[in-house]
C-alpha cells in the first residue's frame, strides 16, 4: 500500500473490548516505522460496555489528533453496531473492517436490521467473524480486535508491516497475554 500524506484510523467498540490497547500498538508501531503519530481516546461509559472511539492518526506531519468527519482511511469496528455509529467519519473511500459480533442494546436496532444498514454502505468492506473464530480456534473471544488488526495489517487495509506490529506487541501488551495475542494476529496470515 503506497501512504499518502497521512493515515486516519477511527477504532469503535464497547468498553472492555481492548480499544485503547489497538491504539497503543498501531501507534507504537507507526512510530517504529518513523511516523509522526497522535492519537485521541473518546471515552463513553467505556467502564459499563458503552460505546467508545479512538482516533489514531500518523503519517509525515500530523497536526490534531482527531479524525475530521469524512477523512477516515479505516474503521475497524469491534462490534457491527459501532460501525454505524461512526459512519460521519467516512467517505466514499474509506475502507470499513467490521466485526460481526452483535450485542443487543435497550433501544437499539436489532441485528438483521443492523445488517440491512451495513450492507447499504457503498463503501469498501470486509464483514469478518473475529470473535468467533477467535473463541473456535484460541478460545478467547477477548483477542478478536487483534485478530482484526492483523486481518488489516496482512490484506494491506493498514500501510504498517507485519513485524511493526509484533514488535510494538511486546512493548505494549503484558508477558503473560503475549502469546495468545500474537496467534490471534498471526491467524490472519493463512
Amino acid at each position: 500500500m503506497v501512504m499518502k500524506k497521512d493515515f486516519n484510523i477511527i477504532i469503535s467498540g464497547i468498553g472492555g473490548q481492548g480499544l485503547i490497547t489497538l491504539l497503543q500498538i498501531i501507534s507504537e508501531a507507526a512510530l517504529m516505522e518513523n511516523f509522526e503519530v497522535k492519537t485521541s481516546e473518546l471515552h463513553g461509559l467505556s467502564q459499563r460496555a458503552g460505546s467508545v472511539e479512538v482516533h489514531i492518526r500518523f503519517g509525515k506531519k500530523i497536526y490534531s489528533p482527531l479524525v475530521m468527519l469524512g477523512r477516515a482511511d479505516l474503521i475497524l469496528a469491534l462490534e457491527i453496531s459501532e460501525a454505524l455509529k461512526v459512519f460521519p467519519y467516512s467517505n466514499n473511500e474509506t475502507v470499513f473492517l467490521i466485526n460481526e459480533n452483535f450485542i443487543s442494546f435497550y433501544g437499539s436496532l436489532n441485528e438483521k436490521e443492523i445488517k440491512e444498514k451495513i450492507k447499504s454502505i457503498k463503501n469498501p468492506k470486509y464483514l469478518v467473524s473475529a470473535s468467533k473464530i477467535c473463541a473456535d480456534k484460541l478460545d478467547a473471544e477477548v483477542v478478536s480486535g487483534v485478530y482484526l488488526l492483523g486481518y488489516a495489517v496482512y490484506k494491506k487495509l493498514i500501510p504498517l508491516k507485519p513485524n511493526s506490529i509484533l514488535n510494538a506487541m511486546v512493548k505494549v501488551i503484558p508477558q503473560k497475554y503475549l502469546e495468545l495475542n500474537q496467534k490471534a494476529f498471526e491467524l490472519t496470515k493463512k
